[in-house]
């Protein structure tokens, strides 16, 4: 019972400091208009007017058109590539992995310009092969497009870590006691992965309603405006309107909890776990004469989401200017050299992006097992707060985050703040990738039966003990993936950053940030194809070295 205190005491900290207090003080400033001016005075004063605004339903209406187009979308890709790799042995697996990583590793913003540059009118496309589809790329369906490529990765990989942690096992039982394929897996395979699949997707909806950049890039010129938008608008207009835009940001809060909701109530009686108390993994299955059309429809998939926005991405960057085309006269190092000949200022961004990617997934990996049991694996009260709060970070912009946890630190009256260091960016994406973690943790533990954890009990191992040496091998997989995908968008992370780095620190994404600022977008470019590279390495190396260290404690 003590080391149970223990554990939600520590997670109830964590989730104060990391997501409470800059979400609690965004809502203050949503009551309290003079907040920023130290005032509480004239509380909601500003309320009748911010939802007055005509614009609000149709703001409302966009953002969950959006979110529910960009949810289907990735499920109808997610899912069954995440099964086939899951329970098949698909060829060169491991390469499918990393291909399928990739766009998610590349920020929206370049991805929406990558394929701008590739679509639109005199663009790639068109010098290649004579068509062009602008019409299409600008408009809602193209919103949807882009962004379902960009994060479809996080529906594949929590399918396929799940499957592959449930098995075929139970299912190959299910066919010697006489039923069919699609009905085994359908009753039994299924099943054991319905809490992965609706944690996957809830994440989906929440990135896809608190995206910024693909919208304002694509959708702006056809009329089509979303909350985030919105409340961009509020910040970046003058006169600034903060209370105005915290009002709207709670409203997405309110869209994502609804889907929170609507998730628990999919997964509520249907709970399935494994009698022996842990997932069983057997062997692979067989593609037989469905292998090469499998690897063919990978192979497409792979083709879309990460060649095409990589040769426009690379196309640019070996550009000597953009006005001479795919001319191969025009094809040059001059911006990987320019790079190179900023030398310190680049290697630091580089560097300085790693780091904090790293440091997030290690803080956010141990918070999110901590979450996960005490929700799935303790009859705590509160459960549901904590389960809520975990998942709030995701339904917020990041603009807005940042402008809480400057509100939460930077008073007067603490003794000590991570305010203009580094701190507070380590902070800020902690807040913002928690749910990867806790979700993927929660989708893992539900599987887990409780009996191996009883056993260990009975035979007087404590609950430390328990969580260490059994319950966290189970959960390896789905966390590592979880904490790679942390790692991916810490590293490119671009609106708390403009915000909240200080001076003299500067990520990845601000050098390329202000190299399109000053329209060197070949330099921009350049050094988004260069972070790609890097972190696309470092995440295959953690891969194959877990795959080996299971590998080894397996024998």
């Amino acid at each position: 019972m003590r080391a149970n205190v223990v554990l939600i005491g520590a997670a109830v900290a964590a989730l104060a400091v990391l997501v409470a207090m800059p979400l609690g003080f965004v809502a203050l400033q949503a009551i309290f208009p003079q907040l920023a001016q130290g005032s509480l005075a004239a509380p909601l004063s500003h309320l009748a007017g911010t939802l007055g605004d005509p614009r609000l339903v149709e703001l409302t209406l966009n953002t969950l058109k959006l979110g529910a187009g960009v949810v289907l979308a990735a499920a109808a890709i997610g899912i069954p590539l995440g099964t086939l790799r899951g329970l098949f042995a698909l060829p060169a697996a491991r390469l499918w992995d990393v291909l399928m990583l990739v766009p998610f590793m590349i920020p929206p913003y370049i991805s929406a310009l990558g394929w701008i540059m590739l679509l639109q009118p005199r663009g790639y496309l068109q010098q290649l092969l004579g068509i062009h589809a602008g019409p299409a790329l600008f408009s809602f369906g193209g919103v949807v497009f882009v962004m379902t490529l960009n994060v479809v990765p996080v529906v594949y990989f929590a399918v396929s870590r799940t499957m592959a942690a449930s098995g075929s096992r139970l299912a190959l039982v299910g066919r010697v006691c006489g039923g069919g394929a699609w009905r085994c897996f359908l009753r039994i395979t299924l099943p054991l992965a319905l809490p992965g699949i609706a944690a996957s997707l809830l994440l989906v909806f929440a990135m896809a309603i608190e995206e910024y950049g693909t919208p304002a890039a694509l959708a702006a010129n056809a009329g089509f405006f979303v909350l985030v938008t919105g409340i961009e608008r509020r910040f970046s207009e003058w006169p600034i309107d903060l209370p105005g835009a915290s009002v709207l940001s709670l409203i997405l809060v309110a869209l994502a909890m609804l889907a929170f909701a609507w998730q628990r109530r999919i997964v509520r009686g249907h709970g399935y776990e494994t009698t022996t108390g842990k997932p069983m993994r057997g062997e692979a299955l067989a593609l037989g004469a469905w292998r090469w059309p499998v690897v063919a429809l990978f192979a497409l998939v792979a083709g879309i989401a990460t060649f095409a926005p990589l040769f426009a991405i690379a196309a640019t960057a070996f550009s000597r200017t953009l006005s001479g085309g795919l001319a191969l006269g025009n094809m040059s190092l001059v911006h990987l050299q320019a790079i190179a000949a900023s030398g310190s200022d680049a290697l630091r961004a580089l560097l300085t992006s790693l780091a904090l990617g790293l440091g997030a997934a290690a803080v956010t990996g141990v918070v999110g097992v901590l979450v996960a049991y005490c929700v799935v694996k303790t009859r705590t009260r509160g459960r549901v707060v904590l389960d809520a709060l975990a998942v709030l970070p995701n339904t917020m912009p990041g603009v807005v985050v940042g402008v809480g946890l400057i509100l939460a630190w930077n008073q007067g009256f603490w003794p000590a703040t991570p305010y203009n260091t580094w701190g507070i960016l380590l902070l800020a994406y902690c807040c913002l990738l928690l749910p990867y973690p806790v979700r993927y943790s929660q989708a893992a533990l539900m599987q887990i039966g409780d009996s191996l954890e009883a056993a260990a009990r009975v035979h007087g191992a404590g609950m430390q003990t328990a969580l260490i040496r059994i319950l966290l091998p189970l959960l390896l997989p789905s966390l590592a993936a979880a904490m790679l995908l942390v790692f991916a968008v810490a590293s490119r992370e671009l609106v708390a950053s403009l915000l909240l780095a200080p001076t003299g620190v500067q990520t990845v994404s601000l050098f390329i940030w202000r190299q399109f600022e000053q329209g060197s977008i070949g330099q921009g470019m350049a050094m988004s194809l260069v972070t790609v590279a890097v972190t696309t390495t470092v995440m295959l190396g953690a891969t194959i070295w877990l795959e080996r260290r299971q590998a080894g404690s397996a024998v």
